[in-house]
């Protein structure tokens, strides 16, 4: 079968498009038209890099203000309320005489900062000065690191538990002081002669579940592994000893005696322990055994006591 015969239409010249001009003679027409401006946009390398670093200079001055004071900025935020710890005046002095295995070595004297932690100098003072009916005489230093000294504290009141724990003050504002330290209110760094309360123990196990029956019935309680700060316990550095500060309030510092705290560091301990594998399983899991074995870690092996403290009346620090 054969298709229908179909006439092409030719379209009229006017409905045509104007010819399009060829590209090489637009660009010739272009150029040629203006040479000023070929001669404007040629810019040597030499000029090019000039301006580059005129600009890279004109930033750099612009912007190196607005970096500087977001820095600052930065630094404010991170520190609202700095504290320097060299302008810290003690307000009051202390004194505790010192011996190993009966033989007297000195005499260390302490500056107390009252202003800065009222809690924790009034704590220090009163069991220092007796006033408590609770003295550190007697008592001996338990620990010897290589950073630091620690004394034992009183872990027993006698009698008067009652009344001296009364004297003495809550734990809890020793605590709040030292949360005040960090957060920045109050300078709370541990720098050489640094003399702080222990107040916490980050390395305290937390407690057991326990069942038990009372009364016919099952309960569950908590068994406390091992027995916290009191209060009483104090540290006196040697040497800058940052690791204290998630533990210890500092309260005051050594005006006189460092050459004391040195005879005491030179004292022979019981060997630390505590990188043991065996050791670090058995404090997770709360082995009371570890406990144990970790109060006689740095223990020295000769007797370090203090045999007279108190406060020393005066009016110039």
């Amino acid at each position: 079968m054969m298709l229908p015969y179909v006439k092409l239409l030719t379209p009229s010249a006017k409905f045509l498009p104007s010819p399009v001009e060829p590209l090489q003679h637009i660009r010739r027409t272009t150029v040629g038209a203006s040479p000023s401006l070929e001669r404007n946009c040629k810019l040597s390398r030499r000029n090019l890099s000039k301006s580059s670093l005129l600009l890279l200079l004109t930033t750099q001055t612009t912007l190196t203000p607005l970096l500087d004071f977001s820095n600052a900025q930065a630094d404010t935020i991170d520190n609202p309320n700095p504290t320097n710890c060299e302008n810290r005046i003690p307000t009051k002095k202390a004194f505790i005489d010192v011996s190993i295995d009966g033989e007297p070595i000195g005499r260390i004297i302490i500056g107390l900062y009252g202003d800065d932690v009222p809690a924790g100098t009034a704590r220090f003072s009163s069991i220092v000065s007796g006033k408590a009916g609770i003295s550190y005489r007697r008592k001996e230093f338990v620990k010897i690191m290589p950073g630091y000294v620690q004394h034992g504290g009183i872990r027993s009141y006698g009698v008067d538990a009652e009344r001296a724990t009364a004297a003495v003050g809550s734990l809890q504002n020793l605590i709040e002081e030292w949360e005040r330290g960090k957060r920045g209110e109050i300078c709370n760094v541990n720098k050489a002669g640094s003399v702080g309360i222990v107040v916490r123990d980050p390395s305290k196990p937390p407690p057991k579940t326990k069942l038990v029956a009372r009364n016919g019935k099952l309960q569950v309680e908590e068994e406390v592994i091992a027995v916290g700060p009191n209060g009483t316990e104090f540290v006196i550095t040697a040497v800058d000893s940052p690791e204290l500060e998630d533990s210890v309030l500092v309260i005051g510092k050594v005006l006189e005696g460092m050459g004391v705290v040195e005879k005491m560091r030179e004292v022979k301990t019981v060997r630390d322990n505590t990188s043991s594998p065996y050791f670090r399983v058995a404090k997770v899991i709360g082995d009371k055994r570890a406990v144990v074995a970790e109060r006689g870690f740095n223990r020295p092996y000769s007797k370090v006591v203090v045999t007279n403290c108190g406060l020393i009346e005066s009016q110039t620090l």
